[in-house]
């Protein structure tokens, strides 16, 4: 199948369409946190309260990867419409929802409709432009998906103040319509028809259980349960006995929902790789960077969050500037190599942080960061894609944006077990005669303005004991952005096709070896 013959009008009105489709849906994982209190005071239950966040998260995370696997077989625009339908009626009841349970139950509904729009939106640019051209688009896709973790907190905040913690949910409707419409209406629906072919329903459910496992242990770790505990070894028992079921049984399927023989692939193998430590470090460097400004600044949440918008903007600006030079240049891996290195450099800088440096060094730092994830997040993204055939875009697509997606939930894990481990034991260096209540939890934080009522010498304890342990957190988030840079060295400068992808009837591994006599192999 090439790419379609639409007019460029009719090409940006679908791309508007499909960023508002993918903003919606990533902002959804981060815009509930400043709501959650007002729900608990609500709805009760505070004990559960973090299955507000969890359910959400299971449910992307297990649509992810299966909804990239049905747009190749039934069509994407099908799934992309369903997968809308799907978000904006669990939209709709965790708006209504009266008890706490109903909420966190709608709240996984919600979640399988928004991993579908997370992966099949991406998916869908493949099938309107060619990779070159898609490189332009592609830019505006990360600066949604960067975007929305850094303003969802605002957002969620303004609408909890001013409106009703419901209408955080209630916002959606009016978006998902006019994302349905504009699909519905504006893209033919020859495009990205599916195979046709039956899904693994075995490999699929096995799948299903090993991510749920993975999401339970990172999100309970540290937090609900001690690492050691019973239940943690379970889960992480029963996720890594699903992961080598899931390889057996996608090993002789006929039609796997992940066909192993993809990771032959380098560019897929390599995009996929490096993707998982941008994710550690991207969403490490957003969910630490506001504790940093609360606790060691003395800022309030509002001002926090609005603090990081220096992040989003440059994350924003080197994502569109990236997609445009690669849609001109048809190169791409600098950008893999060196994003994650400016990002390194960006928290390396933030390391030397302390809590009398000044509000425009900080800035600048995080400006830094941004710039680096923003060159290389959706750039590893298109590389896969440039690779893939038509009957494997939306696999390909899912697979590397469900990477991204688990190395996040891991780096936020492992660096709050790492925070709480520093903050512990740096109150107890500073105040060796237990004088000072040391917090507890996976943050192990207290609110800037619990600190604030503090007598000074106590305040000035917890201040330095949170800086302290901030900055180690930050310098082991960029190691993780060096990783994946190192990884990126690996690929190859396949040229970027300028046609769609079965018009190339060349195999990935064939064209793994292809190299642009004209521009060589870039280092």
């Amino acid at each position: 199948m090439d790419t379609p013959n639409l007019s460029p009008a009719r090409i940006r009105l679908i791309f508007a369409g499909l960023a508002l489709a993918l903003l919606v849906a990533a902002l959804d994982q981060a815009v509930v946190a400043t709501a959650l209190p007002t729900i608990a005071t609500d709805l009760g239950g505070l004990r559960h309260i973090a299955w507000v966040v969890t359910a959400y998260l299971a449910g992307v995370a297990v649509s992810t990867p299966l909804s990239g696997k049905l747009g190749d077989l039934y069509g994407r625009k099908t799934v992309f419409l369903v997968a809308v339908v799907v978000f904006v009626v669990g939209s709709a009841l965790v708006g209504l929802a009266q008890s706490l349970e109903q909420l966190i139950a709608f709240r996984a509904l919600q979640g399988v409709g928004g991993g579908g729009l997370l992966t099949v939106t991406v998916a869908m640019g493949a099938d309107i432009v060619s990779p070159r051209e898609l490189g332009k688009y592609q830019g505006f896709f990360g600066a949604a998906l960067g975007g929305a973790s850094v303003i969802g907190p605002l957002i969620g905040g303004l609408f909890t103040e001013h409106l009703s913690w419901r209408w955080v949910f209630y916002i959606n409707l009016p978006i998902g319509a006019v994302c349905f419409a504009v699909v519905a209406l504006a893209l033919p629906s020859a495009v990205g028809r599916g195979t046709g072919r039956r899904l693994d329903f075995i490999g699929s459910a096995v799948l299903a259980w090993a991510i749920v496992a993975v999401v339970l242990v990172t999100s309970w770790g540290g937090a609900q349960y001690a690492w050691s505990s019973s239940t943690i070894i379970l889960w992480a028992s029963l996720g890594l006995a699903a992961i080598v079921v899931f390889i057996a049984v996608e090993w002789k399927a006929s039609d796997p929902v992940l066909p192993l023989g993809l990771f032959r692939d380098r560019a897929f193998s390599v995009a996929c790789a490096s993707s998982f430590f941008v994710g550690f470090g991207m969403f490490g460097a957003i969910a630490f960077l506001p504790l940093f400004l609360q606790l060691a600044k003395g800022e309030g949440p509002t001002d926090a969050g609005l603090l990081l918008l220096p992040l989003m903007m440059g994350l924003t600006v080197a994502a569109v500037v990236a997609g445009l030079v690669i849609t001109k240049t048809g190169r791409y891996k600098v950008f893999t190599v060196l994003g994650p290195l400016v990002a390194a450099g960006g928290m390396l800088l933030l390391q030397t942080a302390e809590p009398s440096t000044s509000r425009t060094a900080i800035t600048l730092y995080m400006i830094l960061v941004g710039l680096g994830i923003g060159l290389c997040m959706q750039v590893l993204v298109l590389v896969a894609q440039n690779t893939a055939s038509p009957d494997t875009i939306g696999v390909t697509t899912s697979t590397v944006a469900f990477l991204r997606t688990i190395g996040g939930a891991v780096g936020v894990a492992v660096l709050g077990a790492l925070f709480s481990r520093q903050v512990t034991t740096g109150l107890a260096d500073l105040a060796p005669g237990g004088s000072i209540d040391i917090p507890s939890g996976p943050g192990a934080t207290v609110s800037s303005d619990a600190i604030a009522q503090l007598p000074p010498d106590v305040r000035a304890t917890y201040v330095e004991a949170f800086a302290g342990a901030l900055t180690d957190v930050y310098l082991w988030i960029a190691p993780a952005f060096a990783v994946a840079a190192l990884i990126a060295v690996a690929l190859r400068n396949v040229p970027m096709r300028r046609e769609g992808p079965a018009a190339a009837p060349e195999s990935a591994a064939r064209r793994d070896q292809t190299v642009d006599p004209e521009r060589g192999e870039l280092p």
